[in-house]
């Protein structure tokens, strides 16, 4: 009898925009540990290339890199339609995982990182969910994980346009589902909490701020970038085929409790 092994994905494909590090790259890590192929996305090539290397030595599996405008609608076209045929013309698992945050008081904040913000955070996630479900449907398969946050449904002064962008990701998420779900693609979104990582580094060693998350935090502590994996491997895999336009949370707890 063949063993029952809903949670294998090992031989799949998956693509992680925004994966040069942080959240990013331990999500792909997480998906090279599994077997899966896997394409990294960022936009330095020279150290892109250097994480491609270790990343593909410390796990043994098969790991691409590519470098193109998130933005942009041309250039989501042709690079994903390369990324498809990097992989034999076979796209598993797209990650949605690039975002940029900026901080300012709302009276101050420039239009312009309001327009930066969107395009990036939401706009390239629409564009390259778009494109690449056009494979994901014509084989009749495929995940798309977007990566929202707390602020999808917390706020907090000086990030208007960051908690709007995250909010947006969670009706994209809902919507894609609509368009896509009756031709075998599941599409989630993993919204994690305060999660320390080098960008995080500067609030994580703010004592005051580090209190506030670890006092609001039921888990009473920041969140680590391997405590996200598991939640995406589930969505990646078998197990979530009938899971479908949700946003799981990944926050120790915060968004459960006043």
């Amino acid at each position: 009898m063949t063993p029952y092994q809903p949670f294998d994905i090992s031989g799949r494909t998956a693509f992680v925009t925004g994966s040069s590090r942080g959240i990013g790259l331990s999500l792909a890590r997480g998906l090279a540990r599994s077997g899966c192929r896997v394409m990294l996305h960022g936009r330095d090539t020279a150290s892109l290339e250097t994480t491609r290397a270790q990343l593909e030595a410390e796990t043994g599996a098969e790991v691409l890199a590519t470098a193109f405008d998130l933005t942009d609608a041309d250039s989501v076209a042709s690079g994903v339609d390369e990324v498809v045929e990097a992989f034999g013309g076979r796209l598993d698992i797209l990650v949605n995982n690039a975002g940029i945050q900026r901080r300012h008081p709302l009276a101050e904040f420039p239009v312009a990182e309001f327009d930066e913000i969107i395009a990036v955070n939401l706009k390239a996630a629409f564009l390259v969910a778009q494109r690449a479900s056009l494979s994901m449907v014509a084989r009749g398969s495929g995940k798309i994980i977007n990566i929202a946050s707390i602020q999808s449904s917390l706020a907090r002064p000086s990030i208007t346009p960051y908690s709007a962008s995250k909010g947006g990701i969670v009706m994209l998420t809902r919507g894609l589902c609509a368009d896509l779900a009756s031709s075998g693609v599941q599409i989630n979104a993993l919204a994690p909490g305060y999660i320390h990582t080098e960008l995080t580094q500067a609030l994580v060693d703010d004592p005051k701020f580090s209190a506030w998350v670890t006092g609001r935090t039921p888990a009473s502590r920041w969140g680590e970038v391997d405590d996200l994996v598991g939640t995406l491997l589930y969505l990646a895999s078998p197990a979530a085929d009938f899971v479908n336009g949700q946003v799981l949370y990944v926050d120790g707890g915060m968004t459960a409790v006043v």
